[in-house]
């Protein structure tokens, strides 16, 4: 279903950008190919026609493409569980770090706990 709908997505973003570069601007743009301006009356592509056709083809080929655009992120969203951005995990606890000196980890011996220089005494 989503590639689907991201196939008519892309040819209405295509179809959406020719119906725009038919539009009159200025110079006449391309809708002044058919008949030069406005000589064409009846014809698609002719005078005050021409813009009312384009004009909603643009209109309903934009709205189509902002439907679309909606619905696809809704459902490309719904493949991730959300999660909060705020949220912050609290840190671990953690046990008594690892002594830096080699030794220290061990039981001190009775007569030298309070005086380390008596060695010897």
């Amino acid at each position: 279903m989503y590639g689907f709908l991201l196939a008519v997505f892309v040819l209405d973003g295509i179809f959406l950008s020719v119906v725009i570069l038919m539009q009159a601007g200025k110079g006449g743009g391309l809708a002044a190919v058919g008949g030069s301006g406005g000589t064409m009356a009846d014809g698609v592509m002719g005078g005050r026609q021409a813009t009312t056709v384009l004009t909603r083809a643009t209109w309903g080929a934009g709205a189509a493409f902002m439907m679309l655009a909606l619905v696809l992120s809704i459902m490309s969203s719904r493949t991730v569980v959300p999660e909060s951005v705020i949220q912050v995990d609290a840190p671990a606890t953690q046990s008594a770090p690892a002594p830096v000196l080699p030794g220290l980890d061990e039981p001190a011996a009775a007569g030298s706990e309070g005086n380390p220089g008596n060695e010897g005494n």
